[in-house]
């Protein structure tokens, strides 16, 4: 990743509301953040925190109604994508920011041979023949590492197992070779060994490929292994940054903290009793005007009860949004 290079995609200040029968569920509150050439960018949280909303906000994928982005910017290259109209949203989806979803059976249309889902987007993006497109086709599956590729464009997602499913998804969204890779839980619902050859394949194409990718997920030691630098999101907003070692090494925000301490650690060949975080995620249904960890905080102060701390910066590169300062265990500067 080059040093000082100009971000590829800037959010600025996104919020999206949900309209329902009991009223606005405020998903994504005050969102901002970059993702530079070339790095991955991990994005952490339980479910229901915002990461998935966050990113299908950008490139228009929410249903609207109930979804309405309210306001923001998302800077993609010179334009504005929340400005655009589903015309240019269309040709940039799949084409220059390409989307792997969680659970590629549902993603998959069962009804059409892998070969054509790959070979779509090739001849609508790229302008390609088909016989170019299916030659590039077997090239993907080929790249992703799925044996006998030109047999296997003929056969039906039902006829692979789940992780052959995910790989072709990850071909699928590598076909016009995006500038943007944004991969949503991608391996929630594999095995671990799948999970651990996926992980490795998406390195590997990072490597070769140099795109920028952004990885969802609620699994802390995924990020470990592939990230570069980690956003934790809660209660729809974003309460910690930093590159992943200081994360890791030094996490300034109590619920970063908790998320940690939840990872499974085994001592002396014994694993741990695995450790959980007490209480249940915020109700979304108002803009925030209270720190959204407060009832679950063991560091919460009056102060938690009437203000929601806003990010600052806690060291190079990281910023966090908490009024509780670990090192001295009192109020920070907010």
């Amino acid at each position: 990743m080059p040093d000082g290079a100009l971000p590829v995609l800037e959010v600025k200040n996104l919020k999206t509301v949900f309209r329902t029968r009991q009223g606005e569920v405020h998903a994504v509150n005050s969102v901002s953040f970059d993702l530079k050439p070339g790095e991955l960018l991990g994005v952490v949280g339980e479910s229901g925190s915002g990461k998935s909303v966050t990113m299908m906000s950008l490139i228009g994928l929410l249903p609207s109604p109930p979804a309405e982005v309210r306001n923001g910017q998302v800077l993609f290259g010179d334009r504005d994508l929340l400005q655009a109209d589903d015309d240019t949203l269309r040709s940039i989806r799949g084409a220059r920011i390409g989307f792997i979803f969680q659970d590629p059976m549902t993603s998959l249309n069962p009804v059409f041979t892998v070969g054509f889902q790959l070979m779509e987007p090739l001849r609508k993006h790229m302008g390609m023949s088909k016989a170019q497109a299916r030659k590039r086709a077997k090239e993907l599956l080929e790249l992703v590492g799925i044996p006998d590729a030109a047999q296997r464009l003929k056969d039906f997602p039902h006829q692979f197992s789940g992780g052959m499913r995910q790989r072709v998804m990850i071909a699928i969204a590598l076909a016009c070779d995006p500038q943007v890779l944004i991969a949503d839980e991608p391996t929630t619902a594999l095995d671990v060994t799948i999970q651990a050859q996926i992980l490795e394949l998406v390195k590997e194409l990072r490597q070769k490929l140099g795109m920028a990718i952004v990885w969802i997920t609620h699994d802390l030691g995924v990020i470990a292994g592939i990230a570069d630098r980690v956003i934790v999101m809660y209660g729809g907003q974003i309460v910690e940054h930093a590159p992943v070692r200081e994360l890791f090494g030094n996490p300034q925000h109590p619920y970063t903290r908790a998320l940690l301490q939840t990872i499974p650690t085994v001592h002396g060949g014994r694993a741990e009793r695995l450790r959980v975080i007490d209480g249940q995620p915020p109700m979304l249904g108002a803009q925030p005007a209270a720190c959204p960890f407060r009832a679950r905080c063991t560091h919460r102060m009056d102060r938690c009860n009437r203000e929601n701390p806003m990010r600052v910066a806690v060291g190079p590169d990281h910023d966090a949004a908490c009024f509780w300062h670990p090192e001295t265990g009192g109020e920070r500067d907010v």
